[in-house]
């Protein structure tokens, strides 16, 4: 059954199969199937309404009506293709239809949203610009940090290289120590960990928060770091301590130290070796036994002994504490850490050939460094101040393919030191003798020189192309020294020759290689070098620059050598002509740059093995020398009193001085130059030398200690010289050291004391002894020998004995005042504050002079 109904404006459905709905016009239904889980699905009846837009020029009452009661549109973009729209219509008056009231849009209102819709337009592709802008500046930041972390990768990478480069060596190095010497291990305990874990524990039950852990940025980890955390056989045997973590034995210990601190039993004692060197301090000493210092301290003062960890003890009692704490004990010398470096035996099948060292030795200005520079065909003379050789200089020559090392000493007096350690370095001795001077002081010095050194002399007669040359008489005059030439009947080698004009050199040359030829002359190449320090300086740029002759083993740049009391690793090998060496063999001469410091002209050299062997030895022998100057300066200091009553007893006087030289051997020769000027009543006291330029330091030194300054061959910097200016202090430069010295003679000579000289004048005797009111006893005297003189000194002798000295108060001759009284006249004499005169006595008068005095 079906009943429909119809109505202006709804229409109402009855129907027995579908629901009663209220349908509106305009409406579509479809339906939507849903799905939901296990299978099970859902129709739903959806409706979709479809709206009508109208424009405003539109003038139907259906379109007025639907403009006017149409839900409002939601704001969206128009379309792209939209076409343009008409011109907007002139502005129409409002119409009321069926009470309702219809406002239609004006055209200034239409102007306004077309201009909101432009703006809008402009304001989109405005932010279209800028997002793109903001993208692109945000691409070129993220290129930029990924270079920062490309580039920060690689130098990760390269340090890590690096520093594993220098874990291997510095484990090489150690591992090559232990080999040598066996070190005690110490006992490591885990007590920071505990303590940590046991802190956790607690922080842990309080339900206090684990402090939050920093999150580290980043990177992609590459094999090795990750596997940096595992332990593997190459890390475990790397020794690298960085990459490492707790050892097993470190576990091991820390899991017994637990047990004990719970059941509380005691540590099973460990007797060890204990290496004691001549003084040790308490905290080395209980890490040597394992032991924990407060323990030692403890132990101490039990025995009456209040000491610190840093206190030194003496190896008796350090081996009482470590008997008494159940160890052994191995005593050692501090010395023994100079073994195994000087003087290494060589098998003989490992020896090989080497070119000779030849020294130039001879007197002042005989022509050693003219004939050194006509066989190098150089000029050396040309730049020596005064014309003198005042450095040991060290070259190389070739000759027939064979080299020939020549060491060039100064022959003037104070260089004594010099010529010796010349002779001592060296395999031949070259003796230049001018024709024309003969043997001189120097000349015999040498030769003493190179006796004692025992080594073979050759004789090189030199200047004779002079006329007054007489090279017979040198050889005659060698005689009264025991150096018998082979002209004379003996062994000796002798070459006339002539720096200027080269004549003979090539014979000289010969002589020298036939010399070395029978010498035999052999060196171990394949060793670690050794050598002596021929000289030495501290050059602006370059730091400390030692001159070395290489005895044995080779030389290598990167090697770590200890010279005297300093050490370091040698960065250049530099030849007398300036060019870098990548080695040196035995014989060869080379400037080494590297050192921490000057050493001294003479010391011995060789290579360690290692950093910390080198910086041990060079510790050792600075604090030897430091021992060795206080004990001498206490020894010279000694007490107050001492000193005091030396100098009322004596009158030393001290002549103050700071020297400062270009290198180390002038310091020594100027030293020992102003040693010999010294008397028992004057002398020069050093106060500091060195190597190097006067500096403000030194000023200051001079300042406190009232010294003068002296440089040879070095100038003060400017702050130097405007301090000593401000201080009134003295610097004098010499570049010649025999005026050095003849200026510090004549500085010490100022500091005697005169020279008091007496003169005899005659003897008076005593006639009568007048009484004179105001005036005292005057004696009558008669003068019998010489003369007598006003203001003269007197003695006054009585029975050959000398009662009175002084000074003759007046001298008259009858009642005049006069300047002298010759012999066979009378006069009157009174004395000055003395009046027991008696007839008889005899009166001897003198004048006194006071002489300058000099060195």
């Amino acid at each position: 059954m079906t009943d429909t109904k119809t109505g202006d404006d709804k229409t109402l459905s009855v129907n027995t199969k579908k629901t009663l709905t209220l349908k509106r016009p305009g409406l579509e239904q479809g339906t939507v199937r849903q799905n939901f889980a296990h299978g099970r699905t859902k129709s739903v009846v959806v409706e979709t309404k479809k709206r009508k837009f109208s424009r405003p020029d539109e003038r139907s009452d259906a379109g007025v009506a639907a403009q006017v009661f149409k839900p409002k549109p939601q704001p969206q973009a128009a379309p792209a293709t939209t076409p343009p729209r008409p011109a907007p219509a002139p502005e129409r008056p409002s119409v009321e239809r069926s009470g309702v009231v219809l406002n239609e849009l004006s055209s200034e209102e239409m102007d306004a949203r077309r201009r909101a819709l432009q703006d809008s337009k402009v304001r989109e592709a405005e932010e279209r610009k800028r997002a793109a802008e903001e993208a692109r500046i945000r691409a070129e930041e993220e290129e930029r940090r990924h270079r920062e972390r490309e580039e920060s990768a690689r130098r990760q990478a390269e340090e890590e290289a690096r520093l594993k480069t220098e874990a291997e060596a510095r484990s090489r190095a150690e591992e090559e120590a232990r080999r040598r010497a066996p070190v005690v291990e110490p006992v490591v305990s885990g007590d920071d960990e505990e303590e940590e874990d046991r802190s956790r524990g607690a922080a842990a039950k309080r339900g206090v928060p684990a402090k939050p852990e920093v999150p580290r940025p980043t990177r992609p980890k590459g094999e090795e770091e990750r596997r940096r955390g595992k332990l593997t056989l190459n890390s475990a045997l790397s020794e690298d301590g960085d990459s490492r973590g707790r050892s097993l034995s470190s576990m091991r210990r820390r899991q017994e130290k637990f047990k004990r601190a719970m059941h509380q039993e005691p540590r099973e004692k460990i007797s060890r070796e204990v290496i004691l060197p001549e003084t040790i301090t308490v905290q080395e000493l209980a890490q040597r036994m394992a032991e924990r210092s407060v323990d030692l301290i403890k132990y101490f003062m039990k025995q009456g002994q209040m000491l610190k960890p840093g206190d030194v003890i003496d190896a008796d009692t350090a081996e009482l504490v470590a008997a008494e704490f159940g160890h052994t004990v191995k005593r050692v010398a501090e010395s023994d850490v100079e073994g195994n470096l000087f003087n290494i035996e060589d098998r003989p099948e490992d020896m090989k050939p080497r070119s000779p060292v030849v020294t130039i030795m001879g007197h002042v200005d005989h022509g050693k460094t003219s004939l050194l520079d006509a066989i190098r065909h150089a000029n050396v003379v040309a730049g020596e101040a005064g014309g003198i050789t005042q450095h040991i200089g060290a070259y190389q020559v070739e000759q027939n393919g064979q080299k020939i090392t020549f060491i060039d000493t100064p022959g003037h007096a104070a260089f004594t030191a010099m010529r010796a350690r010349g002779a001592q370095a060296t395999d031949i001795a070259v003796l230049v003798v001018a024709a024309d001077d003969s043997v001189m002081p120097q000349t015999v010095e040498s030769i003493n020189h190179a006796k004692a050194a025992g080594v073979p002399i050759i004789v090189a007669i030199n200047k004779i192309d002079k006329p007054e040359a007489n090279p017979q008489k040198v050889r005659t005059e060698l005689l009264q020294h025991e150096v018998f030439v082979e002209s004379m009947g003996g062994d000796v080698l002798d070459v006339e020759v002539s720096a200027t004009k080269g004549t003979n050199l090539d014979k000289l040359l010969e002589a020298i290689l036939l010399q070395a030829e029978i010498l035999e002359l052999k060196a171990n190449p394949d060793r670690t070098a050794e050598g002596v320090v021929v000289e030495a300086k501290l050059d602006r740029g370059r730091g400390p620059v030692a001159t070395v002759l290489v005895q044995a083993g080779t030389l290598h740049p990167g090697d770590i050598i200890v010279a005297g009391n300093e050490w370091g690793r040698v960065r250049a090998l530099i030849n007398e002509r300036g060019e870098q060496m990548k080695e040196a063999p035995p014989s060869t001469p080379v400037e080494i740059l590297g050192l921490q410091g000057t050493p001294q002209a003479g010391d011995r050299f060789a290579v360690a093995e290692n950093e910390a062997r080198a910086r041990e030895i060079s510790e050792y022998r600075q604090r030897l020398a430091r021992e060795k100057a206080v004990a001498k300066q206490a020894g010279q200091r000694g007490s107050l009193e001492q000193m005091m009553s030396q100098l009322q007893t004596s009158g030393l006087k001290e002549f103050p001085l700071i020297i400062k030289g270009d290198v180390q051997g002038s310091i020594e020769a100027i030293i020992s130059a102003l040693d010999k000027l010294g008397t028992d009543e004057v002398r020069a006291r050093v106060v500091h030398s060195g190597a190097g330029a006067i500096t403000e330091s030194d000023v200051s030194l001079a300042e406190t200690s009232q010294a003068a300054i002296i440089g040879f061959n070095v100038r003060a910097n400017k702050q130097a010289r405007d301090a000593a200016e401000q201080a009134g202090i003295e610097i004098r430069y010499y570049n010649i050291i025999y005026d050095l010295v003849d200026d510090i003679k004549a500085a010490m000579s100022g500091l005697l004391s005169p020279e008091r000289r007496e003169t005899f004048l005659g003897n008076a005797e005593i006639l009568e002894v007048f009484n004179i009111t105001k005036v005292g006893k005057v004696a009558g005297c008669r003068v019998t020998e010489g003369k007598v003189e006003r203001g003269a000194g007197v003695r006054l002798i009585r029975d050959n004995v000398v009662i009175h000295e002084g000074k003759l108060k007046t001298l008259k001759r009858f009642k005049d005042e006069v300047a002298e009284v010759p012999a066979g006249q009378e006069c009157g004499m009174a004395f000055e504050n003395y009046e027991d005169i008696r007839v008889g006595d005899i009166i001897e008068a003198f004048r006194v002079e006071h002489v300058t005095r000099t060195l």
